[in-house]
Protein backbone atom coordinates (compact mmCIF):
# COMPACT_ATOMS: atom_id res chain seq x y z
CA UNK A 1 0.00 0.00 0.00
CA UNK A 2 1.01 3.65 -0.34
CA UNK A 3 0.81 5.43 2.96
CA UNK A 4 -1.29 8.53 3.48
CA UNK A 5 -0.82 11.05 6.25
CA UNK A 6 -3.38 13.72 7.07
CA UNK A 7 -2.20 15.91 9.92
CA UNK A 8 -2.44 19.58 10.90
CA UNK A 9 0.95 21.20 10.41
CA UNK A 10 1.86 24.61 11.75
CA UNK A 11 4.45 25.92 9.34
CA UNK A 12 5.59 29.50 9.94
CA UNK A 13 2.30 31.45 9.95
CA UNK A 14 0.17 29.00 7.98
CA UNK A 15 -2.14 26.50 9.65
CA UNK A 16 -3.97 24.03 7.40
CA UNK A 17 -4.93 20.41 6.86
CA UNK A 18 -2.31 18.87 4.63
CA UNK A 19 -1.80 15.81 2.49
CA UNK A 20 1.25 13.58 2.31
CA UNK A 21 4.32 14.48 0.38
CA UNK A 22 4.58 12.32 -2.62
CA UNK A 23 6.02 12.07 -6.10
CA UNK A 24 8.21 14.47 -8.02
CA UNK A 25 6.27 16.83 -10.32
CA UNK A 26 7.80 18.90 -13.12
CA UNK A 27 11.03 16.94 -12.71
CA UNK A 28 13.38 14.65 -14.59
CA UNK A 29 14.70 11.15 -14.08
CA UNK A 30 17.49 11.29 -11.50
CA UNK A 31 19.58 8.60 -13.16
CA UNK A 32 22.82 8.09 -11.25
CA UNK A 33 22.89 11.57 -9.70
CA UNK A 34 21.79 10.42 -6.24
CA UNK A 35 22.51 6.70 -5.79
CA UNK A 36 22.13 7.16 -2.01
CA UNK A 37 18.38 7.78 -2.48
CA UNK A 38 16.30 4.62 -2.33
CA UNK A 39 12.72 3.45 -1.97
CA UNK A 40 10.77 1.24 0.39
CA UNK A 41 9.42 -1.77 -1.51
CA UNK A 42 6.19 -3.54 -0.66
CA UNK A 43 5.81 -7.31 -0.33
CA UNK A 44 3.28 -7.36 -3.17
CA UNK A 45 2.56 -5.01 -6.06
CA UNK A 46 0.13 -2.14 -5.88
CA UNK A 47 -2.99 -2.28 -8.09
CA UNK A 48 -1.07 -0.41 -10.83
CA UNK A 49 1.64 -3.10 -10.69
CA UNK A 50 4.27 -0.82 -9.15
CA UNK A 51 6.06 -1.75 -5.94
CA UNK A 52 7.59 1.29 -4.21
CA UNK A 53 5.63 3.27 -1.64
CA UNK A 54 7.97 5.70 0.15
CA UNK A 55 11.41 7.24 -0.37
CA UNK A 56 14.47 7.63 1.85
CA UNK A 57 18.20 8.26 1.93
CA UNK A 58 21.27 6.31 3.01
CA UNK A 59 22.89 8.43 5.75
CA UNK A 60 25.55 5.93 6.85
CA UNK A 61 26.71 2.65 5.31
CA UNK A 62 24.13 0.80 7.42
CA UNK A 63 21.38 3.40 8.08
CA UNK A 64 18.58 4.50 5.73
CA UNK A 65 16.48 7.51 6.77
CA UNK A 66 12.77 7.77 5.88
CA UNK A 67 9.47 8.96 7.42
CA UNK A 68 7.83 7.29 10.41
CA UNK A 69 4.42 7.39 8.74
CA UNK A 70 5.80 5.08 6.05
CA UNK A 71 5.49 2.17 8.46
CA UNK A 72 3.55 0.78 11.36
CA UNK A 73 4.37 1.07 15.07
CA UNK A 74 4.90 -2.68 15.37
CA UNK A 75 6.68 -3.11 12.02
CA UNK A 76 9.85 -5.16 12.42
CA UNK A 77 11.60 -4.88 9.06
CA UNK A 78 11.50 -3.02 5.76
CA UNK A 79 12.89 -3.71 2.28
CA UNK A 80 14.86 -1.04 0.40
CA UNK A 81 16.00 -0.69 -3.20
CA UNK A 82 18.61 1.76 -4.46
CA UNK A 83 18.05 1.00 -8.14
CA UNK A 84 17.22 4.09 -10.19
CA UNK A 85 14.38 2.03 -11.67
CA UNK A 86 13.01 -0.72 -9.48
CA UNK A 87 11.73 -3.85 -11.14
CA UNK A 88 10.97 -7.25 -9.75
CA UNK A 89 14.25 -9.04 -9.21
CA UNK A 90 16.21 -5.86 -8.38
CA UNK A 91 18.59 -6.05 -5.42
CA UNK A 92 16.84 -5.50 -2.08
CA UNK A 93 18.30 -4.76 1.34
CA UNK A 94 16.25 -5.78 4.37
CA UNK A 95 16.79 -4.08 7.71
CA UNK A 96 15.16 -3.29 11.04
CA UNK A 97 12.51 -0.56 10.80
CA UNK A 98 12.79 1.82 13.78
CA UNK A 99 10.46 4.79 14.25
CA UNK A 100 11.26 7.80 16.42
CA UNK A 101 9.64 6.78 19.71
CA UNK A 102 8.18 10.29 20.03
CA UNK A 103 6.19 9.96 16.79
CA UNK A 104 2.40 10.09 17.10
CA UNK A 105 0.52 9.19 13.88
CA UNK A 106 -2.22 11.65 14.89
CA UNK A 107 0.24 14.54 15.06
CA UNK A 108 2.89 16.04 12.82
CA UNK A 109 6.06 16.00 14.91
CA UNK A 110 8.97 13.54 15.00
CA UNK A 111 7.98 11.93 11.68
CA UNK A 112 11.29 10.10 11.28
CA UNK A 113 12.31 6.48 11.00
CA UNK A 114 15.39 4.53 10.00
CA UNK A 115 16.00 1.17 8.42
CA UNK A 116 19.13 -0.34 9.97
CA UNK A 117 20.99 -2.99 7.95
CA UNK A 118 23.19 -5.68 9.47
CA UNK A 119 25.88 -5.08 6.84
CA UNK A 120 26.99 -1.94 4.97
CA UNK A 121 25.33 -1.25 1.63
CA UNK A 122 28.18 -1.71 -0.87
CA UNK A 123 29.23 0.81 -3.48
CA UNK A 124 27.06 3.75 -2.32
CA UNK A 125 28.39 6.86 -0.57
CA UNK A 126 25.92 8.09 2.09
CA UNK A 127 24.45 11.58 1.92
CA UNK A 128 25.96 14.35 4.01
CA UNK A 129 23.94 15.47 7.05
CA UNK A 130 23.91 19.14 8.10
CA UNK A 131 25.62 20.54 11.20
CA UNK A 132 23.37 21.77 14.01
CA UNK A 133 21.52 24.99 13.22
CA UNK A 134 22.80 25.29 9.65
CA UNK A 135 19.52 26.61 8.23
CA UNK A 136 19.18 29.22 10.98
CA UNK A 137 22.64 30.57 10.18
CA UNK A 138 21.91 30.66 6.45
CA UNK A 139 18.67 32.52 7.10
CA UNK A 140 20.41 35.04 9.35
CA UNK A 141 22.98 35.91 6.69
CA UNK A 142 20.26 36.13 3.98
CA UNK A 143 21.64 33.15 2.05
CA UNK A 144 18.73 30.79 2.64
CA UNK A 145 16.13 33.09 1.08
CA UNK A 146 17.72 32.74 -2.37
CA UNK A 147 18.82 29.11 -2.05
CA UNK A 148 17.60 26.35 -4.32
CA UNK A 149 16.74 22.85 -3.12
CA UNK A 150 16.68 19.49 -4.90
CA UNK A 151 13.99 17.00 -3.81
CA UNK A 152 14.42 13.41 -5.00
CA UNK A 153 11.90 10.59 -4.87
CA UNK A 154 10.14 7.60 -6.41
CA UNK A 155 6.55 8.85 -6.07
CA UNK A 156 3.79 9.78 -8.46
CA UNK A 157 4.47 12.06 -11.39
CA UNK A 158 2.25 14.99 -12.37
CA UNK A 159 -1.33 14.27 -11.21
CA UNK A 160 -4.01 14.49 -13.90
CA UNK A 161 -7.69 15.28 -13.47
CA UNK A 162 -10.10 12.38 -13.79
CA UNK A 163 -13.85 12.11 -14.16
CA UNK A 164 -15.80 10.65 -11.28
CA UNK A 165 -15.33 10.86 -7.52
CA UNK A 166 -11.52 10.97 -7.62
CA UNK A 167 -10.21 14.51 -8.05
CA UNK A 168 -6.80 13.55 -9.39
CA UNK A 169 -5.01 10.63 -10.96
CA UNK A 170 -1.54 9.68 -9.77
CA UNK A 171 1.05 8.02 -11.97
CA UNK A 172 3.74 5.79 -10.46
CA UNK A 173 6.73 4.43 -12.35
CA UNK A 174 9.11 3.03 -9.68
CA UNK A 175 11.72 5.41 -11.14
CA UNK A 176 13.80 7.84 -9.09
CA UNK A 177 13.18 11.46 -10.13
CA UNK A 178 14.47 14.86 -9.07
CA UNK A 179 13.34 18.47 -9.38
CA UNK A 180 14.21 21.91 -8.00
CA UNK A 181 12.18 24.01 -5.58
CA UNK A 182 12.52 27.37 -3.83
CA UNK A 183 12.65 28.55 -0.24
CA UNK A 184 9.49 29.88 1.38
CA UNK A 185 9.87 29.84 5.16
CA UNK A 186 11.67 28.40 8.16
CA UNK A 187 10.36 27.58 11.62
CA UNK A 188 11.76 25.69 14.58
CA UNK A 189 11.26 22.23 13.04
CA UNK A 190 10.00 22.86 9.49
CA UNK A 191 11.48 23.99 6.21
CA UNK A 192 8.77 25.28 3.86
CA UNK A 193 9.51 25.06 0.14
CA UNK A 194 7.34 26.34 -2.71
CA UNK A 195 7.09 26.60 -6.48
CA UNK A 196 8.13 30.26 -6.59
CA UNK A 197 10.31 30.33 -9.69
CA UNK A 198 9.85 29.18 -13.27
CA UNK A 199 10.92 25.57 -13.57
CA UNK A 200 10.22 24.70 -9.95
CA UNK A 201 8.69 21.32 -9.21
CA UNK A 202 7.23 19.66 -6.15
CA UNK A 203 6.99 16.42 -4.21
CA UNK A 204 3.86 14.27 -4.35
CA UNK A 205 2.43 10.93 -3.10
CA UNK A 206 5.24 8.40 -2.74
CA UNK A 207 8.05 10.87 -2.00
CA UNK A 208 7.41 10.83 1.76
CA UNK A 209 10.63 10.41 3.71
CA UNK A 210 12.73 11.43 0.73
CA UNK A 211 15.51 14.00 0.71
CA UNK A 212 15.61 17.71 0.10
CA UNK A 213 19.20 18.53 -0.78
CA UNK A 214 20.47 22.08 -0.28
CA UNK A 215 21.71 23.31 -3.64
CA UNK A 216 21.45 22.17 -7.23
CA UNK A 217 21.05 18.74 -8.84
CA UNK A 218 24.54 17.55 -7.87
CA UNK A 219 24.20 18.38 -4.16
CA UNK A 220 24.34 15.62 -1.54
CA UNK A 221 23.82 17.85 1.52
CA UNK A 222 20.59 16.50 3.03
CA UNK A 223 18.89 19.23 5.09
CA UNK A 224 15.24 18.09 5.32
CA UNK A 225 12.97 15.15 4.58
CA UNK A 226 9.69 15.37 2.65
CA UNK A 227 6.67 14.97 4.92
CA UNK A 228 3.61 16.76 3.60
CA UNK A 229 2.15 19.18 1.10
CA UNK A 230 -0.63 21.74 1.04
CA UNK A 231 -2.70 20.29 -1.82
CA UNK A 232 -3.63 17.04 -3.56
CA UNK A 233 -2.40 18.39 -6.90
CA UNK A 234 1.17 18.59 -5.59
CA UNK A 235 1.60 22.16 -6.81
CA UNK A 236 1.73 24.12 -3.58
CA UNK A 237 3.88 24.45 -0.45
CA UNK A 238 5.94 21.46 0.70
CA UNK A 239 6.43 20.99 4.44
CA UNK A 240 9.76 19.31 5.15
CA UNK A 241 11.24 18.15 8.45
CA UNK A 242 14.51 19.89 9.31
CA UNK A 243 17.46 17.62 10.05
CA UNK A 244 19.60 20.35 11.64
CA UNK A 245 17.19 20.92 14.54
CA UNK A 246 17.90 19.73 18.08
CA UNK A 247 14.79 17.54 17.93
CA UNK A 248 15.84 15.73 14.75
CA UNK A 249 19.44 15.37 15.88
CA UNK A 250 18.30 13.72 19.11
CA UNK A 251 16.86 10.84 17.08
CA UNK A 252 19.52 10.74 14.39
CA UNK A 253 22.32 10.73 16.95
CA UNK A 254 21.13 7.36 18.23
CA UNK A 255 21.92 5.78 14.88
CA UNK A 256 24.69 7.78 13.15
CA UNK A 257 27.61 10.04 13.99
CA UNK A 258 26.51 13.64 13.45
CA UNK A 259 28.62 16.50 12.12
Amino acid sequence: MRYALFVPIVATTLVCITTPAAAITNGIADGDAHPEVGALVDDKPNPDRTWTYCTGTLISPTVFLTAAHCGEADQGTARVTFDKRYKRGSTLYTGRFIQDSRFDPKAELHDMAVVVFDKPVPGIKPAQLPPAGLLDRLKADKTLQTSRFTPVGYGSLNPTKQKGPERSGYHYTDIRHQTTISFKGLSRRWLDLSLSNEGDGSTCFGDSGGPNFLGGPTSHLLVATSISGADDACKSTNYDYRLDSASARKFLGKHVTLP
